[in-house]
């Protein structure tokens, strides 16, 4: 069974799942204006280093149809657009060749729309190939390491959600699980929680149940025991940018889990487009804005009740604050190998890959 699609195409709007409603409810937004688009980015609606370049790029093009291909007007438009959320290179990414592609003859009126619309479906398409290269370059590790359990399922650790609702089709660190289990291969996924925001929990394991993948939900804290149970064989996390040197950043907690396999031995892979390449970003530490969000994402959880409802609690006294970074930074020396469409690298490999 293939993974749900995160957005599509309905007539010349863009429709979206509303990840933030996931899993007790699925529903979708229909898209229509940059306005649109950046409020679904800010309020993570659409979620995902690719998913949130997508709907970007579409938010370009929204630009130039509302302002009726005026292209002084549109250049206007975009900086709240690109800065909509600033840690994930996906994003600015998408905008900055979006602008490049239609400043290059910005004609006014609907050839300059015609283009807008043409590019951004581009953007998308080449995502969806890179969705599925990443799936087939990454499924040898996991074929060897079936090989070596003689056919008993690989157990991979993963973070986060890096599948079919971060990068269209089948996603990044999601993507050599499908294609695995498409292939007959027996797996079993650990997903973290992934506190605050609970992606883990609601989408990732939403995902897997509709693929009919193996998984079990584990608290964000238990990685490193069940590795030192013997109970991981490698671990595969998504990117939301990685530097010229190699170092990740990635949802919080990714750099714990980096460092309990570097412990145990167990190999740590980070599956990404190229597009997440920021070969211009050399000191993650100094040069990365690092999206620092809503208390009360943790101070506060939304959950079922007992009677069905969709209800918030909050966990924490009202008087105690809260901090909350979106992200951390893993070392490049933490980490394995770089699962992407055009290979599979290890980590010394990155620095010599800049175009």
């Amino acid at each position: 069974m293939r993974p749900c699609q995160a957005l599509w195409l309905d007539g010349d709007d863009l429709m979206v799942v509303d990840q933030t409603q996931l899993p007790f409810t699925y529903g979708t937004r229909r898209l229509s204006t940059s306005a649109e688009a950046i409020a679904a980015i800010r309020a993570m609606t659409v979620r995902g280093a690719g998913v949130i370049g997508n709907v970007g790029a579409f938010g370009v093009y929204f630009a130039v149809r509302e302002t009726q291909g005026c292209w002084d007007t549109v250049q206007s438009l975009l900086p709240p657009l690109r800065a909509a959320r600033p840690t994930a290179v996906n994003l600015a990414w998408a905008v900055d060749r979006m602008t490049q592609v239609l400043s290059s003859d910005p004609a006014s009126g609907d050839p300059l729309i015609q283009r807008a619309r043409q590019e951004a479906i581009l953007i998308v398409e080449e995502d969806i190939e890179r969705s599925r290269r990443i799936g087939e370059e990454g499924v040898a590790l996991i074929t060897a390491i079936s090989r070596q359990k003689n056919g008993q399922p690989v157990e991979i650790l993963t973070h986060c959600n890096a599948g079919a609702m971060a990068i269209v089709d089948s996603g990044s660190a999601l993507a050599p699980i499908y294609t695995a289990h498409q292939q007959g291969i027996p797996v079993h996924v650990w997903v973290d929680e992934t506190r605050p925001r609970n992606q883990g929990a609601g989408i990732t394991t939403w995902e897997l149940a509709q693929a009919g993948i193996p998984h079990t939900l584990i608290v964000d804290n238990a990685g490193g025991l069940l590795m030192h149970y013997g109970k991981v064989d490698l671990c595969i996390v998504g990117a939301d940018r990685v530097t010229a040197t190699g170092d990740v950043i990635n949802k919080i907690g990714t750099y714990l889990k980096a460092l309990a396999a570097a412990a145990h031995g167990v190999p740590f892979y980070v599956a990404l487009p190229w597009s997440t390449l920021d070969f211009s970003c050399l000191d993650a530490l100094r040069e990365v804005e690092i999206e620092t969000r809503s208390p009360d994402e943790v101070l506060w959880v939304t959950g079922q009740d007992d009677s069905g409802a969709i209800t918030r609690v909050r966990i924490a006294p009202t008087e105690t604050p809260a901090l909350n970074y979106g992200f951390d930074i893993t070392p490049h020396s933490l980490i394995t190998g770089y699962i992407t469409e055009r290979g599979v690298f290890s980590s010394g490999a990155i620095a010599h890959l800049a175009p």
